[in-house]
């Protein structure tokens, strides 16, 4: 899907968290807005926020203007289930990648499956407050720090970029036309 493979981070836990195989293998009874065809997937799931990510196609789809963009000094916002930091680690022009993420049980349970790529490295921070290097310069950032696709993201969206704005060539996050279009109503 658009040079971004499914996951292969090993099952597991790590305190609220975990990662987990999926298969879809029927129609689901009601339609939904996003569709996922049959097949085998990978979730991150929280025991009291549920599903926070996966690698179905849609999901995969979202991600991609970011992956094909991401070129030499490259920051995300939000680990999930590292399916960007893969895809975007499998670039040959990608020169280093930093990943700032709040929840050290999410570093604990996906980050090490990545941590033999010496471009990676992995900040314990809140996205809002990280403070990056005095001198940093990111060609690109992706801020993927939601749950869900919901109006509320738009304003947090915009802290984001407006933070990372004088840092970034290009920066982009996650749903955000999905977001935008619920506000307009088109959805």
């Amino acid at each position: 899907m658009d040079g971004i493979p499914l996951v292969t981070v090993p099952e597991g836990r790590v305190g609220p968290w975990s990662v987990r195989r999926f298969t879809v293998d029927r129609l689901p009874c009601q339609p939904t807005r996003r569709f996922v065809p049959f097949g085998t997937y990978t979730m991150l799931k929280h025991d009291t926020r549920g599903v926070v990510m996966s690698d179905t196609p849609d999901e995969r789809r979202d991600h991609a203007p970011f992956v094909a963009r991401a070129a030499g000094h490259v920051l995300v916002n939000g680990l999930g289930l590292g399916m960007c930091v893969a895809a975007v680690l499998a670039k040959p022009g990608v020169e280093s990648v930093t990943v700032v993420e709040a929840d050290a049980d999410v570093i604990a349970l996906v980050g090490p499956h990545y941590a033999g790529d010496p471009r990676l490295a992995i900040v314990h921070a809140d996205a809002y407050a990280y403070a990056p290097p005095s001198r940093a310069r990111y060609d690109a950032v992706w801020h993927d720090v939601w749950d869900a696709i919901c109006t509320d993201n738009l304003r947090q969206m915009a802290r984001l970029h407006r933070k990372y704005g004088r840092r970034a060539s290009w920066q982009g996050s996650w749903a955000r036309q999905e977001c935008e279009a619920l506000r307009a109503g088109r959805r």
